[in-house]
């Protein structure tokens, strides 16, 4: 990473760890307790992205290698899935998987905006930003899928033993395993399509960068001519003793 771009990738770093440290502590403060919030995907992809944020600020701060880019790639796509099944899926009246928005104090509500918005958003400027270009490859997207099937399988053993369930999509007394199926299936496509998203917008954004840096910088034109030597005309003097010469 060049001296120019280092100090900006490092505070924004800084602002991610900021950002999920808030935002947990701060949901933390409502009714829930940080063992509460634990089996939430919500709160395990913050975690994820804050302590890569963290560890790619020290690398930055040091001048180390980058964290891989396919490891980046991942965390920035849970956090980025979480940002939008909360916002297209959970909290959108319109959806099917709707949950009933509490009433929310101020500090829970900022720490609900945190984990759910402004840490998406600064982890997918982090990524675009800063991140190295043109490492991705399409195989990635389905790789990227290991953590949701895990997490589902989590989901599921643990709704067996506290009969209770973190999202209603996987609600397996509310819609069946047949259903938890459909869903599954319906969210990893949706899941493994963003992941080819960025994939793309990786070979975009590493386009731009060589054909940016293949741009021959401006030639200078020709020196303009000197103006020519200005014309004296003789004295009056001078030319009565050239005549008499």
């Amino acid at each position: 990473m060049t001296p120019r771009r280092r100090l900006p990738a490092i505070l924004l770093r800084l602002a991610v760890v900021l950002a999920v440290l808030a935002g947990i502590v701060l949901t933390a403060l409502g009714p829930a307790t940080v063992t509460g919030l634990l089996p939430y995907f919500t709160i395990q992809s913050n975690v994820a992205v804050g302590v890569l944020a963290g560890y790619a600020g020290w690398c930055a701060l040091r001048d180390r290698p980058e964290p891989p880019s396919v490891l980046k790639g991942a965390v920035t796509l849970y956090i980025t899935i979480t940002g939008t099944v909360y916002h297209l899926v959970l909290a959108n009246p319109a959806s099917p998987f709707a949950m009933a928005q509490p009433d929310r104090q101020p500090g829970e509500w900022w720490g609900n905006q945190f984990l759910h918005t402004v840490v998406p958003l600064l982890a997918i400027a982090d990524w675009a930003l800063f991140d190295r270009r043109g490492r991705l490859r399409p195989r990635y997207a389905a790789w990227w899928l290991a953590f949701p099937v895990g997490y589902l399988g989590f989901a599921l053993v643990r709704g067996l033993i506290v009969d209770s369930y973190p999202y209603p999509f996987i609600d397996a007394g509310e819609l069946g395993y047949d259903g938890v199926a459909v869903s599954a299936v319906g969210f990893a496509t949706v899941f493994w399509l963003l992941g080819l998203l960025f994939v793309g917008v990786d070979r975009l954004l590493a386009r731009a960068g060589r054909t940016e840096a293949a741009e021959p910088p401006p030639v200078a034109g020709p020196a303009d001519p000197p103006p020519p030597a200005e014309t004296v005309e003789p004295s009056a003097a001078q030319r009565e003793t050239t005549g008499s010469g």
